[in-house]
C-alpha cells in the first residue's frame, strides 16, 4: 500500500483538537440550600476529577473523523496485478487485405492460416478477428464462439486501400490501455515493405502485446504497373490534349510493353514502350478525343504478373466549350487586351476566348453568355451599360476592374463602387516605381503568382477599402487588388492598369498565373483532376451549395449516402477503385476515377532481420511463458480514495447520532 500524497498524512496532528476539547469542561453543580457553613472546614478541591475524559465513544468517533479525512486527502493506493482482473489471454487474429493482397493466392493463403491457428487454441480461449487496410476493421469482439470467429476470417474481401503497420501499432496502443489481459496478436500479411513507417519506433507495439507473425510471401514478387497518369480532367480542344503515362517495373526484366490508351471501353491509341530492369518509362498520347460531356478513360498495359489490377490507370475527362470572356476597353486602347488575350490563351489551354469591344459599342451586349467581364481603365460608362454590368454582377457575374489614369479621373469606381481618394503616381519618387509590401497568399490571384514579386508599379489609384477584401498592398500600404462580393457575384479591383505604362506587370512573368487564376475564379470553374487515389475524400459542394442535395454513385452503381448525408455531408471518402459520379440537385455533375496507390505495387518484402525485431524473436511458446510471469511485473495502481470517503461520511454520521444522544441526555439531568 501506499501514497500518492503522503504529506497530507501530517494532518494527522489536528487529532489534538477533539482530545483538548474534552479535556476543558466546565465543572458545574446544583447549588443546595444550606443554614449555615461555619463548622464546615475550608479546603481547596482538587480538578484532578474534572480533567478526566468523558464520553468516550463520541471522542472516538471524532479522532476517527479526522484521521480518515487525512488518510483520504493522502489518496492512498495498492498495487494491483493487471492480469488478476482476468484469466489467461486474447488471442488477436489480423488479417491483411490491403490492395497487395490481392497478388496470386496470398489472401486465401493468409485467411487459411488463420482457420488453423483458431482450430488449434483452447475452446475457453477468448479470440478476435480484424482485418488490416489503411485502418484497423474490427470484424468481431472477443468471444469463444468458434463458428461466429470462423464466419468471420472467411468474410475477409481484397480491398483496394494501402496497408499501414504503423496504424496496426496505434490501434494497438489505443486497445492496450484498456485491456486487462495480455494479447497474442497473430499478423497475417504478406509482410509489404511499403507498408512501414518512415520510423521504425511508430511500429513498436504495447508491452502486453506478443506479435507471431505469418508471412504468406518470403520474397519480391516481379510485377509491372502504369504507375502514374498525367491527363487534364477538362478539354476544350481535344487536339491540344496531351495524356502522359509512365510505367513502372519492380523487381523485373527489361522488357517491352504494350499500353492503350482506352476512352469510354474502346481503345483510342497503342504505344510499345520498353521498361528497363527494376524501372521506368514514359510513354505519351499526343490527342485526347473525347465527346462532349464526360468520358471515362484509362491507361492499361498487358497483363504479365500475378498483380492485374495495377495494369491500368483510370481517369475522367469532361469536354465542353470554351468560357467567353468579354473585354471592355476605350478605344484608344489596344495594349491592354493585346495583352491579356494572350496571357489568356497561353495559360488556360483554351479553357477561354476572349472577345475585344470598345466600351461605346457596348450597351446593347448580351452579357448573361459571358462566363466574366473585364472593365478595363474606362473613362466613363454608357448609363444603359453600367446599369447592365450591375445587373449581372447581383445576378452571379464577376467582374475584373483595371483602374488606370483615365479611371483615376473619376469620383468613384465603375461597378465597384468605392470613391476615389486619391491618384498617385510613384514615377516622380526616388526609386520612381512601388512594389507589393503585402499580399493574401491563400487568394487565387495571387496563389501561384508568387504574390506578384519583382512587379513595378508606377500609378495606383487609393480607394475607399471598406467592404471589401484588400488581397494586396504596395509598400506604401495602398490597397493595389480589392475583391468585393455585390448580390450574388463578386467584382475584382486592380488599382492600375493592365497597359504596361502604369506598371510593368504584362511584360512579368507572373501575369500569366495571374490571369490564369483570375479567369478560373472569376468564372466559378475550378482546375478539375479526373483521378484520386483510393482513402482520399471527394469535395462534395462548393461554399454556394451548402443547402444543395448531393447524389454519390459507387464504382458498384450503389449509393452509399443517406438522406441525412446527401444534404449534410461536406466530402465522402473514396474507399474502392472504379468511377465515381457526383450529382448535384443544382444541376452541376463531376466522374472521378479513383486509383489503388501505387506504393502497393512494389511487392517487395521487410527483410527478416528487420521482422525479427518488430516480433522480439517471439514464438508460441515464448508468448504463453510471458502469459504466465509474475503479475508483479505487470502491477497498476488501485485507489483506494473512495472507500475512505465512505467511512469518513458513515463515522461523520456516526458521531452526529451519538453527540445527540449524550447532549439530550444531559439537558435532561440540568
Amino acid at each position: 500500500m501506499g501514497f500518492l500524497a503522503p504529506w497530507f498524512l501530517v494532518g494527522a496532528a489536528a487529532v489534538a483538537v477533539p482530545l483538548y476539547l474534552h479535556l476543558l469542561r466546565r465543572h458545574t453543580t446544583t447549588p443546595q440550600p444550606f443554614s449555615s457553613l461555619m463548622f464546615f472546614e475550608q479546603r481547596t478541591q482538587s480538578s484532578i476529577r474534572h480533567r478526566r475524559l468523558r464520553y468516550l465513544l463520541l471522542l472516538a468517533l471524532r479522532l476517527a473523523l479526522l484521521l480518515l479525512l487525512v488518510l483520504a486527502f493522502a489518496d492512498p493506493f495498492i498495487n494491483r496485478p493487471v492480469a488478476s482482473a482476468s484469466s489467461g489471454k486474447l488471442l488477436l487474429l489480423v488479417i491483411d487485405n490491403s490492395f497487395s493482397m490481392r497478388a496470386g493466392s496470398r489472401l486465401a493463403d493468409a485467411k487459411r492460416d488463420a482457420t488453423s491457428v483458431l482450430a488449434s487454441r483452447p475452446p475457453s480461449e477468448r479470440a478476435q478477428v480484424m482485418a488490416l487496410g489503411s485502418q484497423l476493421q474490427v470484424l468481431t469482439q472477443p468471444t469463444q464462439d468458434s463458428v461466429g470467429l470462423s464466419s468471420a476470417v472467411n468474410s475477409v474481401q481484397p480491398s483496394d486501400t494501402r496497408g499501414s503497420f504503423g496504424e496496426l501499432a496505434r490501434a494497438l496502443h489505443s486497445m492496450a490501455e484498456s485491456a486487462n489481459e495480455p494479447i497474442e496478436l497473430h499478423l497475417f500479411s504478406d509482410m509489404q515493405k511499403s507498408n512501414m513507417p518512415a520510423n521504425f519506433q511508430d511500429m513498436v507495439l504495447p508491452p502486453n502485446v506478443s506479435l507471431v507473425l505469418h508471412p504468406v510471401a518470403t520474397k519480391a514478387m516481379p510485377n509491372w504497373a502504369v504507375e502514374s497518369v498525367n491527363a487534364p480532367g477538362q478539354v476544350w480542344d481535344p487536339k491540344k490534349a496531351r495524356v502522359e503515362a509512365v510505367i513502372a517495373g519492380y523487381n523485373t526484366p527489361a522488357a517491352m510493353r504494350t499500353v492503350s490508351l482506352v476512352v469510354n471501353g474502346k481503345v483510342a491509341a497503342t504505344r510499345m514502350v520498353s521498361v528497363p530492369a527494376s524501372g521506368r518509362a514514359t510513354v505519351e498520347f499526343d490527342s485526347l478525343n473525347v465527346p462532349y460531356g464526360f468520358s471515362r478513360c484509362e491507361v492499361r498495359i498487358d497483363s504479365a504478373d500475378s498483380l492485374p489490377g495495377d495494369d491500368s490507370s483510370l481517369f475522367a475527362v469532361e469536354r465542353s466549350d470554351p468560357g467567353r470572356v468579354l473585354f471592355l476597353h476605350e478605344s484608344a486602347d489596344s495594349r491592354s487586351p493585346l495583352y491579356f488575350e494572350a496571357a489568356l490563351s497561353s495559360a488556360a489551354e483554351s479553357a477561354f476566348t476572349m472577345e475585344s469591344v470598345p466600351v461605346a459599342q457596348a450597351s446593347n451586349v448580351m452579357l448573361s453568355k459571358y462566363a466574366f467581364v473585364v472593365l478595363s481603365d474606362v473613362s466613363s460608362l454608357p448609363s444603359v451599360l453600367e446599369n447592365n454590368l450591375a445587373s449581372y454582377v447581383r445576378n452571379g457575374g464577376s467582374v475584373l476592374v483595371a483602374a488606370g489614369t483615365a479611371t483615376g479621373r473619376l469620383p468613384r469606381v465603375p461597378v465597384f463602387g468605392a470613391n476615389i481618394l486619391q491618384a498617385r503616381y510613384y514615377s516622380n519618387q526616388e526609386d520612381h516605381f512601388l512594389n507589393v509590401g503585402d499580399a493574401d497568399p491563400a487568394h487565387p490571384s495571387v496563389q501561384k503568382a508568387d504574390r506578384w514579386s519583382g512587379v513595378k508599379f508606377y500609378y495606383a489609384v487609393r480607394v475607399d477599402d471598406s467592404g471589401s477584401r484588400v488581397v494586396a498592398r504596395l509598400t506604401d500600404q495602398t490597397p493595389i487588388l480589392l475583391d468585393k462580393s455585390i448580390g450574388e457575384g463578386r467584382v475584382l479591383l486592380l488599382a492600375s492598369g493592365l497597359d504596361n505604362v502604369t506598371n510593368d506587370f504584362p511584360l512579368h512573368p507572373n501575369f500569366v498565373p495571374f490571369v490564369e487564376q483570375t479567369a478560373f475564379y472569376l468564372s466559378g470553374t475550378e482546375r478539375r483532376s479526373g483521378s484520386r487515389l483510393v482513402d482520399s475524400f471527394l469535395q462534395l459542394r462548393t461554399s454556394k451549395e451548402q443547402a444543395v442535395s448531393v447524389e454519390v454513385i459507387d464504382p458498384g452503381g450503389r449509393r452509399p449516402l443517406s438522406l441525412k448525408e446527401a444534404t449534410t455531408a461536406q466530402s465522402y471518402q473514396l474507399t474502392s477503385s472504379g468511377f465515381y459520379q457526383l450529382r448535384l440537385a443544382n444541376g452541376r455533375q463531376d466522374v472521378v476515377g479513383v486509383n489503388a496507390d501505387r506504393r502497393e505495387s512494389d511487392l517487395d518484402v521487410i527483410p527478416p532481420d528487420v521482422l525479427a525485431l518488430w516480433s522480439g524473436n517471439t514464438s508460441k511458446e515464448s508468448v504463453a511463458s510471458s502469459a504466465d510471469q509474475p503479475a508483479t511485473e505487470k502491477n497498476k495502481p488501485f485507489g483506494l480514495w473512495w472507500y475512505v470517503m465512505l467511512l469518513v461520511l458513515l463515522a461523520a454520521v456516526a458521531e452526529s447520532w451519538v453527540a445527540s444522544r449524550y447532549l439530550g441526555t444531559r439537558r435532561e439531568e440540568l
